[in-house]
């Protein structure tokens, strides 16, 4: 039995928190519980300081991982909330808690008498402790040399302040994201020629005429994809990237300015040299490296899909414009001829309900587990709440919000609900998600991107769940280093490519035919031509994310940074106006690190390659994959778990061959 086990006094069952509280919704409610968790985190601190004894794991490590527990509930639900909640009310306070809750977390990354007695633990019980355990109290110890713990006084205080400062901003930052939609009206029938009869049905006229449409990815994604007309592709784009400005440049100078100080007084030339110290990839020196390695591998492949693309669409229209609003238009022409295949074509075999059914079936299979439909209830009328078994084993909960509505957040994310801890609590996760359909007779016809999305979303929920078994509840689920954390997501999205797999759950909304497997293997062709552009997109996002962080804040014009690194890394022409970095939401979460995606692509396709092609779901890498890696959730380095799945590094040859299979 472990030590924790040991100091357990609380029952093994989900402690589902505030959540599950069915008339707890209410701001002031949850104002109170998260002053109770806050609380009973405090009193574990003050067990752990108390102690009159030489330390230990049972009267030391124990209480601070129950205080980190306790902030994890907390923070966690607040983060939910913040993002879900239909009452602005209780937004509001959720955001408020949110910030409550990261100024205990920075005072306790910032507490000498705790570092101390951390450090004070006896060197023959740390030798003789678990790996976990070993690894948990290194990078425990490291975080605090990195927060400034080892600084004096006036400098704490100073982090202190800056670190609350940027947790402001933050939040700011991103609920400006969630409440910033903005619509765009066309302004006839004409102008949306080209889109999907069922996106057409749900769209009516007013008495001028025109048509309101949203910019929630529901609908800015197919009329940047399908829409025949120009000026409306171009209206929604421009409405997309400026949803957050002006308000949002100014709050995210503030931030990179915050970030400068947090890092100069560290020590550190930059905030992106602080935010690599302690992940795989070890320092910024090293993401430019691994950016240029990318830029190499791409940069091939990338100019010849636009020269194709680009006489494609003259041979169409000579006068055709090719800018960034036209990106998506026109690939999505040219694969319709090059690769006979229409993506609207497979949109019926797509609805919401069969792809639900499909990426939990295939999951089940993949790890071994059952998803059963419970009856509870959720923050809202449209979350559906499923408990996960392996045998008769309950592993833990998640939630699924998957559709659109007013003032919830408008990306797609899983997060954490319930941190768990062997033998304490069951881990609870969340995927909050804007998916078409959600309304009464809308079949929430998906495009295959929308699939690979799901796919990639349950793969981070399934690390939450199986991770969420650790020794520790600093171990848990996601607390991994964050370049890794995108590796089980981007591994699931890989089975999207399975035929089997695919008929499994892919039919016709209306007549049930199974989607054949011949427009499979076209929509597959199709589909990879471009990989080379996600690349350099990815550069893009990558590089601006880095280099706002690296520059001095005071002289950083991000707008004339976001054209300069556009035009250099993309052929398709810049339209003036374009503020997508008063919307980029990965700027507060990642910061710096936004390389996360491109370099855990890398290992994630490595790891598929491990798996046997002609059983995915049932061969011997797939119980290796859950054992070796979903199921330690933070309990290892990244990198050891790398080398525990492979039995060595990842290696560029999988990315590689990806990356050319774009003209096969």
């Amino acid at each position: 039995m472990s030590i924790q086990a040991e100091a357990a006094k609380e029952a093994t069952e989900a402690i589902h928190g505030w959540l599950a509280e069915p008339n707890g919704l209410t701001a002031e409610g949850f104002s109170c519980w998260v002053g109770e968790r806050l609380a009973a985190a405090e009193a574990a601190l003050a067990e752990l300081v108390e102690v009159n004894a030489p330390r230990t794991l049972a009267n030391t490590l124990v209480p601070y991982d129950r205080a980190v527990e306790e902030l994890s509930l907390a923070g966690s639900q607040a983060g939910v909330l913040n993002s879900v909640a239909a009452d602005r009310s209780v937004r509001d306070q959720a955001q408020t808690e949110a910030q409550r809750v990261a100024q205990a977390a920075t005072a306790l990354s910032l507490n000498r008498r705790i570092y101390d007695a951390l450090c004070a633990l006896g060197e023959a019980e740390l030798a003789a402790a678990s790996e976990p355990t070993q690894h948990y109290v290194r990078r425990t110890l490291l975080g605090y040399r990195l927060a400034g713990v080892d600084k004096d006084e006036p400098t704490r205080q100073r982090l202190t302040e800056l670190q609350e400062q940027a947790t402001r901003l933050s939040l700011e930052f991103s609920r400006n994201i969630q409440e910033g939609g903005k619509t765009v009206m066309a302004e006839s029938a004409a102008e949306l020629d080209g889109l999907p009869e069922d996106f057409l049905a749900r769209h009516m006229p007013d008495c001028d005429g025109h048509f309101a449409l949203t910019t929630d990815q529901p609908e800015m994604q197919p009329v940047m994809t399908f829409a025949h007309t120009h000026a409306l592709r171009e209206r929604m784009f421009l409405a997309y990237n400026t949803r957050c400005y002006p308000q949002n440049r100014q709050v995210l100078l503030d931030l990179l300015g915050t970030r400068q100080q947090i890092a100069s007084l560290l020590g550190f030339r930059s905030w992106a040299d602080l935010a690599t110290a302690d992940q795989m990839m070890g320092s910024a020196d090293n993401v430019r490296e691994f950016l240029a390695r990318l830029e190499e591998a791409s940069r091939d492949g990338a100019e010849r899909e636009f020269a194709l693309v680009r006489d494609f669409a003259r041979r169409r229209d000579a006068k055709a414009k090719l800018d960034a609003a036209s990106r998506s238009y026109w690939y999505e022409q040219y694969r319709r001829e090059a690769y006979a295949f229409d993506s609207q074509s497979v949109r019926p075999y797509f609805p919401y309900a069969q792809v639900e059914r499909g990426v939990l079936a295939t999951a089940e299979k993949l790890f071994g587990v059952e998803f059963r439909r419970a009856a509870a209830t959720g923050w809202h009328s449209d979350v559906s709440v499923w408990e996960v078994f392996d045998g008769d084993v309950k592993k833990g909960r998640f939630y699924l919000d998957m559709h659109p509505r007013e003032g919830k957040d408008k990306w797609f994310s899983a997060a954490p609900v319930v941190t768990g801890a062997r033998g304490r609590a069951l881990p609870e996760a969340a995927l909050i998600c804007n998916f078409p359909g959600g309304k009464p007779e809308d079949p929430g016809l998906m495009q295959y991107s929308d699939v690979v999305t799901y796919f990639h979303e349950f793969g981070h929920l399934m690390h939450a769940i199986l991770g969420g078994h650790t020794e520790w509840a600093g171990l848990s689920g996601f607390a991994t280093e964050g370049d890794f954390i995108e590796v089980p997501s981007q591994m699931l999205e890989e089975f999207f490519r399975d035929v089997a797999l695919l008929q499994s759950f892919a039919r016709h909304y209306q007549t049930g035919e199974v989607l054949p497997a011949e427009t499979i293997e076209a929509m597959k062709r199709a589909g990879a031509f471009g990989r080379a552009d996600w690349v350099r997109t990815q550069l893009f996002y990558t590089t601006l994310s880095l280099d706002l962080h690296a520059e001095d804040p005071a002289t950083i014009d991000p707008d004339a940074m976001t054209r300069q690194l556009y035009e250099a890394l993309q052929p398709w022409q810049w339209i003036e106006g374009n503020r997508m970095y008063a919307s980029f939401g990965h700027l507060t979460g990642y910061s710096s690190n936004y390389y996360t995606y491109a370099y855990d692509k890398v290992i994630a396709l490595d790891f598929f390659a491990q798996f046997d092609a002609e059983n995915l779901l049932g061969c011997e890498a797939a119980k290796r994959y859950r054992t070796r890696v979903i199921e330690q959730g933070g309990s290892r380095p990244g990198r050891q778990m790398v080398r525990d799945f492979l039995g060595r590094d990842e290696e560029f040859d999988a990315f590689r061959k990806w990356l050319g299979e774009e003209f096969a």
